[in-house]
């Protein structure tokens, strides 16, 4: 689609499934602060086949410079968010901004909790919520090889790999090695205090090991030299 680009224009993407959790995540967006000058659209995608269809259609469909891909369980508690990815942005070299990633991913292609994450989020697991810390990033950011799906901020679009990530797992680490193969910089920045609180509950892992497989099937480059397990 041939579109005019408005870089004076955020757009926040969701996938949708339940109502009720895209209402709530809904308070927070218009909570936020837009920066003098720019926009803020939401575009949410209802019962989409999977998470990279239902991105490509929004994606496509808005003209927004700025675009935040999230989760309908995710509250942006940082209302100042939309101007602090901006200060980021002004690196043209970075890609893609998420508030947790992993500097390299292990062996086996799982970006697992504990496993040198990078980055800072409030979370929830149906028993407790808590705030987590993740590494010490000491400037503004931190390169990474790969970030979590729960919130990924684009300023450039690259299309989402739909046509192998059939469903709701790895799609975010496909993104970033997309996003690297481009010549654009992942990164995770700095927070004082969490910007985002993820009420995530339960996992659903029914497809994740075969995700993991056309990831590592896919992006052999990102696992040179790595057994396959």
């Amino acid at each position: 689609m041939n579109r005019e680009i408005d870089d004076h224009k955020f757009c926040i993407i969701m996938c949708v499934n339940d109502r009720e959790a895209m209402e709530e995540a809904s308070y927070y967006i218009n909570r936020l602060i837009i920066p003098e000058g720019y926009e803020l659209e939401f575009l949410s995608v209802e019962d989409a086949v999977s998470m990279t269809s239902g991105y490509n259609e929004a994606m496509n469909s808005s003209n927004a410079k700025y675009k935040i891909y999230t989760h309908q369980d995710v509250f942006f508690i940082n209302r100042n968010i939309l101007s602090d990815l901006l200060r980021i942005f002004k690196d043209k070299d970075v890609g893609l901004i998420g508030m947790v990633g992993i500097p390299k991913l292990p062996e086996n292609g799982v970006m697992l909790w504990n496993h040198s994450r990078l980055g800072a989020l409030y979370c929830n697991n149906n028993y407790e919520t808590w705030r987590s810390f993740f590494g010490t990033i000491n400037g503004e950011f931190v390169e990474v090889e790969a970030i979590d799906g729960f919130f990924i901020a684009s300023q450039y679009d690259i299309p989402w790999r739909e046509d192998i990530f059939t469903g709701w797992d790895f799609y975010d680490v496909s993104q970033s090695f997309e996003f690297h193969k481009a010549g654009y910089k992942v990164v995770v920045p700095r927070q004082e205090d969490p910007w985002c609180f993820h009420d995530d509950g339960f996992l659903n892992l029914d497809n994740y090991y075969h995700y993991r497989r056309v990831l590592k099937d896919s992006y052999p480059e990102f696992f040179e030299g790595v057994e396959r397990t």
